[in-house]
């Protein structure tokens, strides 16, 4: 009977091996795209408890992996078939926790804000092999762990407290060293033959929180929680109860597709006004001012030259997002941008556009939002 075990342990670990260079970027995928089909259909609070439930679960595989490896668990842990398998549930729960930093960014399908973890992610699926050996090693995995954690915690602690605060940014990465660093203490403690790296677990650890505070405090990093559901430029709108009536220029589906690669083109007629609309999601009760920043490039002095700033507050919880807008008159020709930030300067969104001049007004449709 222990032989047939044996055996049958045996061939389910070649199988596994056969096939691992295609399951973990499956599971890897499998966990990311959880986060884009499950969470927007749930409540943020639901949203949370999965995500900690992840997290959780990754420092727990971590730890029985270093633990059943150094031999330090007592018989009725050593369960060889979630050793085997813990590279794909560690998988799983991190391509959840990557995407957690962007749950709020897709549900507006913002691609400028959102296209650089999906770059990430894409790299991570084509480049698997190379990064599955590198990810074997500790202070990979630990590292990614850290990060996800830093993220995790930057984007609760705003929803906590209804707050934009850069302290609240401070106290999640202060939390979050605190924390992952008891993690990592205990895990050497138990786990000898990583005790000989604790000082690079460290040193990954302050360097990933300082580079995030140097993003953040720089304004690169978008303000999450608040998360841009749509913005479009329009002729005219008109108001009605909570829906917004617009106009905006008929497009054929390669007008469409340029304008999404290299921003629209509006046709402008003198004296007329051009509107910026903006939806934009953000936790309840949370009340914060957002900034519609207009340029415009002076080609004569080749700089963007500011064209007028708008400031309206918003009240979070709407799941449509708090509409808004702004407008300026008789633009000139040539390209535009209108960049939609806090009062921090950090950006949700930049909006290009291009204004051609003409004498008659443009074919227009209308758009409900």
């Amino acid at each position: 009977m222990k032989n047939l075990i044996v055996s049958q342990y045996q061939r389910i670990k070649a199988l596994y091996v056969r096939y691992e260079r295609w399951l973990m970027p499956l599971m890897l995928l499998g966990g990311f795209l959880l986060d884009y089909f499950t969470f927007t259909s749930i409540t943020i609070s639901t949203t949370f408890i999965l995500l900690f439930g992840y997290w959780i679960l990754v420092g727990a595989v971590i730890a029985f992996t270093h633990l059943y490896d150094a031999q330090k668990l007592p018989w009725w842990l050593q369960f060889k078939y979630v050793r085997l398998f813990s590279p794909l549930l560690i998988q799983f729960a991190f391509g959840s926790l990557l995407g957690s930093s962007l749950i709020f960014y897709w549900f507006s399908g913002a691609f400028a804000i959102s296209w650089p973890v999906m770059a990430i992610l894409v790299l991570l699926l084509v480049f698997n092999e190379t990064f599955r050996k590198y990810f074997e090693k500790p202070l990979v995995h630990l590292g990614v762990y850290y990060f996800a954690t830093l993220s995790l915690f930057s984007v609760w602690l705003p929803f906590l407290f209804n707050s934009l605060s850069a302290w609240l940014f401070v106290a999640a990465g202060a939390g979050s060293v605190v924390i992952f660093g008891a993690y990592i203490h205990y895990l050497c403690r138990f786990a000898g033959h990583l005790q000989a790296q604790k000082k690079w677990f460290f040193v990954s650890m302050i360097a990933i929180a300082a580079m995030m505070n140097v993003l953040y405090f720089t304004n690169i990093i978008p303000p999450i929680p608040l998360a841009l559901r749509e913005a479009g430029l329009y002729h005219g709108i008109n108001t009605f109860v909570d829906k917004y009536v617009m106009t905006a220029e008929l497009e054929n589906f390669l007008q469409a597709a340029q304008a999404m690669m290299f921003g629209q083109t509006l046709h402008v007629i003198p004296g007329e006004k051009i509107y910026l609309y903006t939806a934009i999601f953000a936790p309840a009760n949370l009340e914060t001012t957002i900034v519609h920043r207009w340029q415009y490039y002076d080609a004569a002095q080749k700089k963007w030259v500011d064209r007028g700033k708008l400031l309206f507050a918003i009240n979070g919880g709407r799941k449509d997002g708090y509409k808004g807008y702004s407008w300026q008159t008789d633009l000139a020709a040539g390209s535009w941008r209108v960049y939609v930030q806090n009062q921090r300067g950090q950006i949700l969104a930049r909006v290009r556009f291009n204004v051609e001049r003409v004498a008659k007004p443009a074919a227009l449709e209308q758009v409900v939002r």
